[in-house]
């Protein structure tokens, strides 16, 4: 096949990359001495209390882990589908993927106040907990995608072997992905979770954070290297990011009309949609225009590498904010405690929690991050994940 005739070679250490790795460890310094002064000081120092205690970092890290599901998009649009054109990409996907999961389970770890006793959850299990089944599911992403990653490599093999690895590994990160939004989906206590179309829509937002990040990344890592990205593949990237963008919106809005209709939930729809300041601002301004309809229109109604490259970058952050307001407004809204009777003395009943993120908090979310993208540019540098050659031409040969 044609396709066996790609080149890949390591990430050469132009100065580029060394400044680049520079500043990435210094990021991954700054979030060690922060989970440090967290662990001297105590939960206090953060943003975080006893309402909202998932705070700014495990918004980092749920973002990292539902864009490590979709950063997989490419090795499996290349095996599962049988796309050939993608396949040049399809080990820097995979790469990609367990990097970016790294990273966001890092956060997590860290965030605890007590990181040794990850041990605890790790070897004893609730398996009425979804937070037992996502140790299982993140543990078994990352084993099975490196094994993944390793079949690829190989020059001669037979592709049954990488299409079946290919299909394990898709089906395993729809699991990985149906678990993280079921975290939110089955907190029932919550009226801002519950919700069952949680699995479903995180699975289109990974499809879009993931493919966004991809984008960006491997573009960074391609000038870096003076390694040409032809103009017709990232158009195609652009459109496909542009229907993962519109299967977000489009299950955002069928969350959203299906608790209008619910009377129990349209108290915390009339606080995420019109009353939430913040909360709000960040919903229609960020997440649906900026992350959302913007992007749409840049690749569908002028593709081009720049129109591409803004819309990865406007989907980032629309996520981001996505993601945010998902974790943290959910938790501000006040939990109904008594329904149907008013509480005429309580602790912090009816009211919505306030919630400033500190700088501890910002330190370790980079961190984390930066430790994702070091991880992907030193596998790179190790591993010949990176073709050498992604010019339309050089493509278009490959089917």
């Amino acid at each position: 096949m044609a396709m066996d005739q790609t080149i890949y070679r390591e990430l050469k250490a132009t100065p580029g990359v060394w400044q680049l790795g520079v500043l990435l460890i210094a990021f991954i310094a700054a979030a060690g001495g922060a989970v440090l002064y967290m662990e001297h000081h105590g939960h206090a120092v953060t943003g975080m209390n006893n309402q909202i205690v998932w705070g700014l970092p495990h918004v980092f890290a749920i973002f990292l882990i539902v864009a490590a599901s979709g950063a997989l998009n490419i090795a499996s649009i290349a095996s599962v589908f049988g796309k050939a054109a993608y396949k040049p990409m399809a080990r820097f996907s995979s790469l990609l993927a367990i990097a970016l999961l790294a990273g966001g389970l890092a956060i997590v770890v860290l965030d605890l106040g007590r990181p040794d006793r990850l041990i605890i959850a790790m070897t004893t299990y609730n398996f009425s907990s979804i937070f037992a089944w996502n140790v299982l599911l993140y543990t078994g992403f990352m084993g099975i995608v490196a094994i993944y990653l390793v079949v690829q490599m190989f020059r001669r093999i037979d592709y049954r072997i990488v299409r079946s690895a290919g299909l394990v590994a898709f089906l395993w990160r729809l699991a990985l992905t149906t678990g993280t939004g079921s975290i939110f989906g089955w907190v029932v206590a919550r009226p801002g979770y519950d919700a069952a179309i949680m699995a479903p829509m995180f699975i289109a937002m990974s499809f879009s954070f993931g493919l966004a990040v991809f984008i960006l990344v491997t573009l960074v890592l391609f000038r870096l290297n003076d390694r040409p990205v032809g103009e017709e593949l990232l158009k195609r990237l652009g459109r496909l990011l542009g229907i993962f963008a519109a299967a977000v919106l489009y299950f955002v809005a069928v969350q959203h009309l299906t608790n209008l209709y619910a009377a129990e939930h349209i108290a915390v729809e009339r606080f995420l949609l019109l009353d939430g300041g913040v909360y709000t601002l960040l919903f229609w301004g960020v997440q649906v225009i900026l992350g959302g309809l913007v992007p749409i229109a840049l690749v569908f109604l002028n593709p081009s590498r720049s129109s591409t490259i803004l819309a990865s970058v406007l989907v980032v952050i629309g996520g981001f904010a996505q993601v945010y307001v998902i974790v943290v407004a959910g938790q501000a809204y006040p939990l109904e405690i008594f329904p149907g009777y008013e509480v005429l003395e309580g602790f912090h009943e009816g009211v919505v929690s306030p919630y400033t993120p500190s700088i501890w908090e910002l330190m370790l979310g980079l961190g984390g991050v930066a430790l994702a993208l070091f991880a992907a540019g030193l596998g790179a540098k190790v591993l010949r994940v990176l073709p050498t050659n992604l010019s339309d031409a050089n493509v278009a040969a490959k089917g």
